[in-house]
């Protein structure tokens, strides 16, 4: 698999984790592996997968003009 685009920043956490699943009214992960669990939490089980991290939101400026988009 290829590494391309992934955060190695990204701190790692059972939210993200493919045998992790979020409790719907909670801030806890059910583990395959060891049950429930903080979000926070990992163990040595952890396989990040980039498919449940939400990405931040961009603010996009709004001081445009229009010379701005002129060609």
């Amino acid at each position: 698999m290829s590494k391309i685009g992934f955060n190695k920043d990204l701190p790692k956490s059972c939210s993200y984790c493919v045998h992790g699943k979020t409790l719907e009214y909670t801030n806890e992960i059910i583990c395959k592996k060891h049950g429930v669990i903080a979000e926070r939490d990992y163990c040595r089980s952890y396989k990040y997968d980039p498919l449940k991290r939400i990405p931040q939101k961009v603010k996009i400026a709004d001081n445009y003009s229009a010379d701005d988009f002129k060609l």
